[in-house]
């Protein structure tokens, strides 16, 4: 009986610290991407004091693929949120991606390529793209989604962030 406690014990001790390494962390990630034009941006870069989504994605992914399909004929509930598009692809595949859904007409995204050192992908534990992490105007954590999730609840979490 000892032993079955001891072992119980072990497992609810692992499982406890599995779930906090894998917390989300509360400011954004210290990321540093090459965007389509060769120019390189980071968190510096942003405009202060407004709200930011971070989408962690791959450009052949299709589930990547269809939430930018469904946020585009809402675009207008993300014009007020910096939203950076962040990949580990080469920048062929973003230049690509960007064509496909014409996202240079929308001056709030920015979408570039971490590399295969996948420093982003690391600091969120992200196992399946897309991932998305919203942030307010003072950078704090409002909302993050694993996996795809539906506008309504997307645009609700950015009207939080606002």
């Amino acid at each position: 009986m000892k032993k079955i406690l001891l072992a119980l014990s072990l497992f609810i001790i692992a499982g406890c610290s599995n779930a906090q390494t894998n917390s989300i962390p509360p400011t954004i990630a210290p990321y540093r991407i090459q965007k389509m034009d060769n120019t390189y941006s980071t968190p510096a870069d942003l405009k202060k004091n407004k709200p930011v989504m971070l989408i962690y994605f791959a450009p052949d992914c299709g589930h990547c693929q269809k939430l930018v399909y469904d946020m585009k004929p809402q675009m207008s509930k993300f014009k007020n949120i910096q939203v950076v598009m962040i990949t580990f692809t080469d920048i062929k595949m973003v230049k690509g991606f960007n064509h496909d859904f014409n996202l240079s007409a929308y001056p709030n995204f920015t979408l570039g390529t971490e590399g295969y050192g996948a420093e982003v992908q690391k600091y969120y534990h992200i196992r399946t793209t897309p991932y998305i992490a919203i942030y307010d105007r003072s950078g704090r954590l409002v909302k993050s989604f694993d996996k795809v999730p539906e506008i309504s609840d997307l645009a609700d979490a950015v009207q939080k962030a606002s």
